[in-house]
């Protein structure tokens, strides 16, 4: 038995971790746009990154390190993503992390921002070398990772042991836009001092992702970028695999919805429930191709409870499915029927109020079987054209 509790508070909470953001004049107006996570200890350390076929240079960096590697400290920079730069991209890591004051083992680098241009170093390392390694300031890491985002993203839970022990677990990550169901899609510092075994890590990071980071989508598109980071220093010597597991999803659905809710303009977070599929391969994929469809996306900005672009959605992802058993609901108002159309004024008034909602669900009953997935998304509108547009001024 075990008990996970929510608490106030982020990562710095959590015993033998560090972290701060400061300005390195990366952004405008002295904004915060240069962190670290370190370690008083070595931590294990597990990742899952981006599917994007060019991933870049600090994926590269961390790929090169031996298996089973341990580090004390990560430095993430926004502003300049150091993706399509090359092997100098991964020169550029190296001779930062060779000028500064501390000597640290295995560091590793997160960078995001515009891509294609080379990384500001002299900027980076005399920020860096401004660090106090002793601070606790998670709020500031929050806020300098950020760039496109319109809150800071932190959760934090403490887990209790039957046999008296605990552990605690929080993430900060950022995320708003290039959001599209592919892993990760996003950077995600998890911090834990549970004594989870490296190959646990492994295994959760992977099976989490599927139905957390691998389940959301803003626009459809995937970065270069993309990082989930699990550090863990081991502090408490308290472990549970049933609850560790539980725990961790719930940190990374946590930080999933939030990406969603502040998806580029969004002001709507939905989830598409498919139900009752052939497959679990053919519930996901539908699931999947309505949280990521721009006419779907464009209707829910505009209230409109258009079940065709629904129905439409579902037909083009080719999954097995018959317009004589599908049952299309926003909430529990039925809009479509088994091939009944029942989509009256008074329906579509009821679907309609569904939709002014912040938050809501789009159930899709298939009726072909017994398999399930939720995708999770949000409306896109005039304003992610226009910070898109003008991402790199």
């Amino acid at each position: 038995m075990f008990t996970i509790l929510p608490i106030k508070g982020m990562i710095d909470q959590i015993d033998g971790f560090y972290c701060d953001g400061i300005s390195a004049g990366l952004k405008a107006n002295n904004a915060l746009d240069l962190g670290f996570i370190y370690s008083d200890t070595l931590c294990d350390v597990e990742a899952v990154f981006t599917e994007n076929r060019f991933q870049a240079a600090p994926l590269k960096h961390y790929l090169m390190y031996k298996k089973d590697f341990q580090t004390n400290f990560v430095l993430i920079n926004s502003k300049n993503a150091n993706a399509m730069t090359g092997k100098k991209g991964i020169e550029d890591i190296n001779s930062i992390f060779s000028s500064l004051n501390h000597e640290f083992t295995n560091p590793i680098m997160s960078s995001t921002g515009v891509i294609g241009n080379p990384l500001p170093i002299q900027k980076i390392v005399e920020g860096a070398k401004s660090f106090d390694l002793k601070t606790k300031n998670a709020q500031n890491l929050s806020k300098a990772i950020m760039t496109t985002d319109s809150y800071a993203k932190t959760t934090m839970y403490e887990v209790k042991l039957e046999d008296g022990s605990s552990f605690k677990i929080g993430a900060v990550s950022k995320g708003a836009g290039m959001i599209n169901p592919n892993l990760a899609t996003m950077l995600c510092f998890i911090c834990t001092d549970a004594n989870v075994p490296k190959e646990d890590m492994k295994e959760a990071l992977k099976v989490n992702s599927e139905t957390t980071f691998n389940a959301i989508s803003v626009d459809g598109d995937t970065s270069t970028n993309d990082t989930v980071l699990l550090l863990t220093n081991k502090k408490s010597n308290a472990y549970n695999k049933e609850a560790f597991f539980e725990v961790l999803r719930l940190v990374m659905h946590d930080m999933a919805m939030l990406m969603v809710a502040d998806g580029e303009g969004a002001k709507k977070a939905v989830a598409f429930e498919v139900k009752n599929a052939a497959t679990y391969e053919d519930a996901q994929k539908a699931a999947k191709a309505l949280s990521n469809s721009l006419l779907v996306k464009t209707a829910l900005f505009g209230e409109d409870p258009n079940f065709g672009r629904i129905a439409s959605t579902i037909g083009a992802s080719k999954i097995a499915c018959d317009e004589e058993k599908l049952v299309v609901s926003y909430n529990n108002v039925i809009v479509y029927n088994k091939g009944e159309l029942i989509f009256n004024d008074e329906i579509e008034q009821e679907a309609f109020k569904v939709l002014q909602n912040d938050k809501f669900k789009i159930v899709c009953d298939i009726g072909l079987g017994k398999e399930s997935f939720t995708a999770y998304g949000c409306d896109l509108g005039y304003k992610y054209v226009e910070i898109n547009a003008d991402y790199r001024t």
